[in-house]
């Protein structure tokens, strides 16, 4: 069993307990998180609770994440583009067209599936059954770096990190129209569209603190080449954000009306640089990912126009 105590802060105050937990551990799913406190693993001041209870301040919250149980995900012998690997954990360069975890329907083809023939049994368990080793995660079609856990330590370390900004990642993306700015700054909070729920969305009410930095490396006719840099890691964060200031993602059909006039698979996006300190070793790392053939020959057809 794997234990967690925290007190809840002022900024907690009236929110609901599995949302609560939620913000305080992201590298936890909101469902698990659930599954959680359905099985009476969830304790505020030592009395167990359900998932819609509200949070005073100062609440001593205590929740307890079961024992991996051995998944019924097959392992598979997929190809993996490995930038980096130790007994702890692995960088891995993630191609398009793959999703990350296993989800209902869809067991199969999955970066876990692969890291689950790679690692064997070496994979953290505290995302559950579904998501062994997974501490984030980028879309389908969203290319490039990626930690995967070997254990428990090492997860809790990589997750604390992500939750305090500590972890460096730079996507580049190529969007619509010409930024005028050579770089920017966009602080607005993302949460569920208010009537699409399989999107995102910039929601002032009730969305999360989200801020990207972005750096324009490259000009074209009609479209800009681009850095990104996540301050947060919100879910399309970076498609959502540089949508709202009127430079959708290239190929991006969720969160843009234009039609993309080459043959693309979702969004071009390539998680680039990430970069943290080792949770083990206690040394800087960083990692590149190199961009992705299509990307590449996009940039050259461009440079043409």
């Amino acid at each position: 069993m794997n234990e967690i105590v925290f007190e809840a802060s002022p900024e907690m105050e009236g929110a609901r307990i599995d949302k609560c937990i939620s913000d305080y551990l992201d590298s936890l799913s909101r469902s698990y998180i659930q599954k959680i406190i359905k099985d009476g693993n969830v304790f505020v001041n030592e009395q167990s609770v359900k998932a819609n209870y509200r949070v005073k301040a100062e609440d001593a919250v205590r929740f307890i994440i079961p024992e991996s149980v051995e998944p019924n995900i097959p392992a598979q012998d997929i190809p993996l583009d490995i930038l980096y690997e130790d007994k702890d954990l692995l960088i891995v360069n993630k191609p398009k067209n793959m999703v990350v975890h296993p989800a209902p329907g869809h067991y199969e083809g999955t970066l876990v599936n692969a890291v689950m023939y790679h690692c064997k049994h070496e994979l953290s368990g505290i995302n559950g059954v579904m998501r062994p080793g997974i501490v984030h995660r980028i879309d389908k079609d969203t290319t490039g770096s990626l930690i995967i856990c070997k254990n428990d330590e090492t997860h809790n370390a990589i997750a604390a990190l992500l939750k305090t900004h500590d972890i460096k990642r730079k996507y580049h993306a190529i969007v619509f129209g010409n930024i005028k700015e050579d770089e920017g700054t966009i602080s607005a909070p993302i949460g569920r569209h208010a009537t699409d729920r399989k999107k995102m969305a910039v929601n002032e009410k009730n969305g999360k603190h989200a801020v990207t930095h972005y750096k324009v490396l490259e000009r074209f006719n009609g479209y800009s080449y681009v850095e990104c840099r996540l301050e947060t890691g919100r879910t399309h964060q970076i498609r959502v954000h540089m949508a709202s200031i009127g430079h959708p993602l290239l190929g991006d059909t969720t969160y843009t009306g234009q039609k993309a006039p080459f043959k693309l698979e979702g969004q071009v996006l390539h998680a680039m640089t990430i970069g943290f300190v080792h949770p083990t070793l206690n040394e800087y790392m960083e990692f590149e990912a190199t961009l992705p053939e299509y990307f590449t020959k996009l940039l050259g057809v461009l440079r043409m126009k």
